[in-house]
């Protein structure tokens, strides 16, 4: 190969939003290595300034088409926890049940549409039809399902509009849970053939530990509620979460960085394998374990496998939480709890699939929001991301440039980022003349 390398890569593809990779090498050193956002500010922060504690969750689901249960529900626990709303454990479970299928559809668009074609030889997943069509087909299957279970709990399958603070403005019916378990039941087969799919692909062979930060409680693999946990060794409430986690602004992405114990650190399904694996189902384990991924893992490339085991866990989860809700009965009388506007702060914590999602919410005596801040999983992964690259690049330095881009473009998306999502790094004043 050149000693000089100048690669430019904008956009970058199979990512959600527009981010560039540059790259320039000198005498095979590294001089500049960034992952540059371009992207413009959303403004949501602001866009929710003086707005009543029943918008927020609404407003905020539009900040992504993709994780909208998401924010949905890190905006509905921020409010929540302002307003000192304790929901019933009926209203809990329905809520992990509709959140496990946004991890669901997400990680398999992410898995078999985004990443699946760097490991397979193909350039996207068009070509993938022709070439691969069981793994198109498996994908669209369970997309399906994952979609069609959030329709039938939120009353539509982007953008859930049943799922409110306080609870839901309506339940599913028996019928329609009784519907939604055998679909679950129909998904085994095919997370069954994935394995076979998963077995041939030939990840990098590529190691760099980091500090890994995640929700994480004792009762269930957290994606819905849990102290915030980072393998450094500290845990915190979420409501403390600017004790330990911090932003700053780069010259070169319009979406801030974030560090903690260290000066990167990561979020997303790695960590939350890392944080939580005694908390996953057996046959997730059983997977993991065919798959070739332990705990702790600390190959980023492995974030594409945890995203396969956890939709396992999903499933499986869903079905006892199913079994549960039917053996305890569906009372629409206990569908939402009191609610009264008071001043307050919260914050809601959740994880999102690309990882930890934060709504911080300040509330006047009115119910009207004073503040917010939100952080977003993206946002928290990026100055890993670079981290990481500048870690391989030296290992694959002897390598053609093609092939040192195409490990770089790897990388990034083994981190599924979600690029809109995370640009919002101005403060905004509001003055009136």
């Amino acid at each position: 190969m050149a000693d000089n390398i100048n690669v430019e890569i904008s956009p970058l593809s199979r990512v959600e939003g527009h981010g560039d990779l540059v790259l320039n090498v000198k005498d095979k050193k590294i001089e500049r290595l960034i992952f540059r956002i371009p992207e413009s500010p959303r403004f949501f922060e602001a866009m929710l300034v003086g707005k009543n504690w029943d918008k927020p969750s609404h407003i905020t689901s539009r900040i992504c088409g993709i994780c909208s249960v998401a924010h949905t529900y890190a905006s509905i626990r921020a409010t929540e926890n302002a307003l000192d709303v304790v929901p019933n454990d009926m209203i809990l479970k329905l809520r992990k049940l509709i959140f496990h299928h946004e991890i669901v559809q997400s990680n398999v668009l992410h898995v078999y549409f985004l990443a699946a074609p760097d490991f397979l030889g193909v350039g996207s997943v068009i070509p993938l039809v022709e070439t691969h069509p069981e793994v198109v087909n498996i994908a669209l299957r369970l997309k399906k399902m994952a979609n069609d279970m959030v329709r039938i709990i939120g009353g539509r399958a982007v953008h859930p509009i049943r799922t409110v603070v306080g609870g839901f403005t309506k339940l599913p019916s028996e019928e329609e849970m009784y519907q939604m378990k055998d679909m679950l039941n129909s998904a085994y087969a095919d997370l069954e053939a994935s394995i076979a799919v998963f077995k041939i692909l030939e990840l990098p062979a590529f190691e760099r530990e980091t500090e890994y930060i995640s929700l994480s409680n004792k009762q269930d693999y957290a994606h819905y509620d849990g102290n915030i946990k980072s393998t450094d060794g500290w845990e915190i409430d979420p409501g403390d979460y600017l004790d330990r986690i911090k932003e700053k602004v780069v010259e070169h992405s319009t979406a801030k960085h974030c560090w903690a114990n260290r000066d990167a650190f990561m979020v997303g399904a790695i960590s939350r394998f890392n944080n939580n694996y005694d908390q996953l189902s057996d046959k997730a384990k059983e997977y993991a374990e065919e798959l070739g991924l332990k705990a702790p893992c600390y190959n980023t490339y492995m974030n594409n496998i945890a995203q396969f085991v956890e939709v396992v866990h999903s499933v499986d989860d869903s079905i006892k939480l199913i079994d549960k809700l039917l053996e305890e009965g569906m009372d629409e009388s206990k569908a939402m709890v009191e609610i009264k506007p008071k001043a307050g702060r919260g914050v809601g914590a959740v994880e999102a699939p690309r990882g930890l999602l934060i709504h911080d919410y300040t509330y006047d005596s009115d119910g009207k929001i004073k503040k917010a801040n939100l952080i977003i999983p993206t946002g928290m992964n990026y100055g890993n991301m670079e981290a990481d690259m500048n870690a391989i690049v030296p290992d694959i330095i002897e390598r053609s440039e093609d092939e040192i881009r195409l490990a770089c473009e790897m990388m990034i998306r083994a981190y599924d980022p979600c690029i809109s999502c995370s640009t919002h790094f101005l403060n905004v004043k509001l003055i009136n003349k």
